[in-house]
């Protein structure tokens, strides 16, 4: 900034920006990777974006992906994760602990993180696992730099990162602060059903296996344990009304998050149409569960919207059910999706920002990030909420090169993503050289308890 500070590294002109306030067309101005100045009508920079026509949203947050590094790189891995979700708006995501070897321990986080650097084209930070055997130690884990917090698997995982034992969950709810994230399905339940997927062989009884009632006993019981440890909960991908409900008694301490997946596909029209592409868990379900997100979502009641991006090869899927995997890509088609709902009135833009910036920001104390303010990280995500497009298998970034939207046309599209100042996507490409460094979190979120 020079002397009379009106000199900005990069300044975002003539675009209608979105803040706490509401959304109005004004001037951004970066300076080492901060917002300095809004309303920055006169300033000069060493690049200035034009943004007229465009909205300018802060950096999309993606709370929930799988980039399947180190171990499972033939399916995924951080940098072409990462390039997926700059191609897609998205600033920062949080990666998940289901890698091999598992993320268990501090020495697993450094190696992800050094993985990352120089590598990611975006921010982030990453979940340790909460273990049988780590738990004594997850109060320091959770503080370590890069660490977003505990993600604990009560179903739908494996070995030593499955935490379906009561006794267990006790323990991992006891040791630290932070908030937990949680997939929530009872294990024991889907172990006893799962022959009726054997038996028929056929992916449109995957909702039927893993029933509302595996993920509404498995949420009842965390939630219960929790209050029990005086631990804040975040229960991932909610999708059965009945969650829904119990659930909303229980907003001071508990806070929910849905996938896109769960909003816009529905059964059973997604597994006659995709097959084992639509299979995830937990399952994409029949149009009452999906209206009932949608208006939990309008009501205020979901906090959060992550994509749960958790690539499987086409070779994979192509295996009879269920010896298929569950889980399909989302990271990159998180925000187009959520555009094309929101030019069809399905909610509104400040609610979007609230589930994709500044939700994010408030259930995991981020620092420095989740809206466009002076003093924050200069993360902003520029889209236009008129273009017509068509998601296609070809603009996936991901090593497995698929999306369950491939031939979907979407209204709304992101045309520049902007990280702390760098520009790292400019109308479908990406730009210079991978920027991504550790998030950052607020002390207060980081403190153990007594």
């Amino acid at each position: 900034m020079d002397a009379l500070g009106r000199h900005a590294d990069l300044l975002v002109r003539g675009g209608t920006v979105v803040t706490p306030q509401g959304s109005g067309k004004t001037d951004v101005a970066c300076v080492d990777g901060r917002i300095v100045c809004l309303d920055a009508h006169g300033w000069s920079a060493d690049q200035i974006i034009d943004a007229n026509g465009l909205h300018v949203l802060p950096g999309v947050i993606d709370t929930q992906v799988h980039f399947r590094e180190p171990g499972l790189e033939n399916k995924e891995n951080l940098e072409a994760g990462t390039r997926g979700a700059v191609l897609g708006g998205v600033t920062a995501v949080f990666e998940m602990p289901n890698t091999d070897p598992l993320t268990l321990y501090r020495a697993d986080l450094e190696r992800k993180s050094a993985a990352a650097s120089g590598r990611a084209w975006c921010d982030f930070a990453f979940y340790v696992g909460g273990s049988a055997l780590n738990a004594g130690e997850l109060g320091h884990l959770e503080r370590l730099p890069g660490c977003v917090g505990v993600k604990v698997f009560m179903g739908s995982s494996f070995g030593d990162l499955l935490a379906d034992d009561d006794a267990v969950l006790r323990r991992i709810l006891a040791h630290g602060r932070r908030r937990v994230a949680v997939h929530a399905e009872d294990e024991a339940g889907l172990r006893s059903r799962r022959r009726i997927a054997e038996a028929s062989g056929d992916v449109r009884d995957h909702p039927h296996w893993r029933d509302v009632e595996s993920a509404l006993n498995a949420t009842r019981r965390i939630v219960t344990m929790a209050g029990e440890t005086g631990r804040p909960l975040h229960v991932l991908h909610v999708s059965t009304a009945e969650e829904l409900a119990f659930l909303a008694s229980y907003r001071n301490r508990v806070t929910v998050e849905v996938l896109p997946h769960h909003l816009t596909l529905c059964a059973p029209e997604c597994y006659k149409r995709l097959g084992t592409l639509a299979q995830m868990n937990p399952p994409v379900r029949d149009a009452r569960h999906r209206e009932a997100l949608w208006h939990a979502l309008r009501e205020g009641r979901v906090d959060v919207l992550g994509s749960d991006h958790a690539p499987h090869t086409l070779e994979e899927k192509a295996r009879p059910y269920p010896q298929s995997p569950s889980g399909m890509t989302g990271v990159q088609t998180l925000l187009p999706v959520m555009l094309d709902h929101l030019s069809h009135g399905r909610l509104s833009l400040l609610r979007l920002v609230e589930l994709t910036s500044s939700g994010p920001a408030r259930v995991f104390g981020i620092e420095g990030k989740g809206r466009i303010a002076v003093g924050y990280d200069a993360d902003l995500t520029l889209v236009d909420l008129k273009a017509q497009r068509e998601i296609t298998n070809r603009w996936i970034a991901s090593v497995c090169g698929w999306t369950p939207y491939d031939g979907l046309h979407v209204t709304g599209w992101p045309v520049a993503t902007i990280i702390r100042g760098h520009v790292v996507m400019r109308d479908d490409a990406v730009l210079a050289q991978p920027v991504g460094k550790p998030v950052r979190f607020s002390e207060e979120m980081a403190v153990t308890s007594a």
